[in-house]
């Protein structure tokens, strides 16, 4: 399976997608122009290794910011990783957020609630 890496812009977010190092990571601002343009690929990468995936998945969650369309899709992917979770398979996610940006944490402590999949909660020092 092909690994995904996208570096990092002003207003897209750095991200790893590659199961044979087990590295799952998104990191940074994310608000793009056009979301499903950034998204659709990340999303199809998850399709298609939802379809042999590792024994266990850790998926770190590391935003400085993210807009409300891209909470929309992290909706879709962190779903998939529901889905996964309920195939038996072990998931965990990561979730980091600055320190003092307690909307950021309220958005992972709703993620978590909602689709009731593992999260660790990993406050950044500033």
């Amino acid at each position: 399976m092909k690994a995904i890496r996208i570096e990092p812009t002003e207003i897209t977010p750095k991200v790893i997608l590659d199961k044979s190092k087990e590295e799952f990571l998104v990191q940074g601002k994310c608000l793009p122009e056009d979301v499903k343009k950034f998204f659709n690929p990340i999303i199809d990468w998850f399709n298609t290794y939802l379809e042999d995936p590792n024994h266990e998945t850790v998926v770190v969650l590391d935003f400085d910011y993210f807009n409300t369309a891209s909470s929309k899709m992290l909706l879709i992917i962190l779903s998939k990783l529901r889905d996964l979770q309920k195939s038996g398979k072990s998931v965990q996610v990561i979730w980091k957020y600055p320190q003092y940006d307690f909307e950021l944490e309220e958005a992972g402590v709703e993620f978590s609630e909602l689709l009731n999949i593992p999260f660790n909660f990993l406050p950044k020092a500033e």
